[in-house]
């Protein structure tokens, strides 16, 4: 793979996917994307390249892109994010939605599903607090091949592991041979989509809670600030947004203001004059 062959690559993914790669990343793309050459008999990434650049191998723009992006998740992933929906945002929205009972959550880039399952265990633990609410949890991804498998809702042992506490295990999964399954419940309380960040989101909604975790670092600044202002335009006046632990919008976008109180939580920028719209229980 020639420096020429790689910058086509570069400018393929950033304009396909968001993904911005550096330079010194070259030993990333070989690694992860020598199996697609294998998949689709192509005897080198010169070759792959060449075909991309052809424009005629739509099967093989999208393994390059899903080969590319990081995938990794687990349930309760950095337990914060999770903890804060449990103990500030859902009393918060139990009683400012009291009237509607409805709220509506987005995960975005849900990858194999761990995040919004999460999410919904801890609704349906919450469940005798909330008779009669309707909750919509959206989670989506940009790769159709974790999509299909959050869908399933099929787990190894190792996956079960990371972060899911064995009260959970017990009580929301069924061990299948080596796997464990997701009850349906749960299943059905998440609805899986396919989006790319990149593109026009609008037709989701609007949101209550979003969940945008461990994604944006792998854009440039521009397109951070675009998609936060699109995520901004979706939530609620007094919507909230929850970033990964080393992500922030200081010095990125204006359209959303960090809760003092909560780290990696944010809420919608009022309009001029209106006051700020923090968590209930800030501390």
């Amino acid at each position: 793979m020639t420096e020429a062959e790689f910058e086509a690559l570069r400018v393929f993914l950033k304009a396909r996917s968001g993904l911005a790669l550096s330079p010194d990343k070259r030993y990333l793309v070989e690694s992860r994307l020598s199996s697609v050459c294998t998949r689709f008999k192509l005897e080198s990434l010169s070759h792959l390249i060449r075909e991309i650049r052809a424009g005629r191998a739509m099967a093989l723009e999208k393994a390059t892109i899903e080969a590319m992006t990081t995938n990794e998740t687990f349930f309760f992933r950095d337990k914060t994010p999770f903890d804060l929906f449990q103990d500030v945002l859902l009393p918060k929205y139990l009683k400012e939605r009291a009237a509607s009972r409805r709220l509506r959550i987005w995960c975005a880039a849900a990858s194999s599903g761990q995040e919004p399952y999460s999410l919904a265990m801890l609704l349906k633990e919450a469940s005798a607090r909330m008779p009669g609410w309707h909750v919509d949890i959206v989670a989506s991804d940009i790769s159709t091949d974790v999509l299909e498998k959050a869908k399933a809702g099929l787990y190894n042992q190792f996956e079960v592991q990371r972060g899911l506490p064995i009260r959970l295990l017990v009580k929301y999964f069924t061990q299948t041979g080596d796997q464990w399954q997701i009850s349906p419940e749960i299943r059905a309380m998440v609805d899986f989509r396919y989006l790319n960040l990149l593109d026009d989101f609008s037709r989701l909604g609007s949101f209550d809670i979003v969940y945008c975790r461990n994604v944006l670092i792998y854009f440039d600044a521009a397109l951070k600030a675009d998609v936060l202002r699109r995520i901004a335009s979706l939530m609620a006046a007094d919507g909230s947004l929850l970033l990964g632990a080393s992500e922030t919008v200081l010095g990125v976008t204006d359209a959303l203001t960090l809760d003092p109180a909560h780290r990696g939580l944010y809420a919608k920028t009022p309009a001029a004059g209106k006051p700020k719209m923090f968590a209930v229980g800030a501390r």
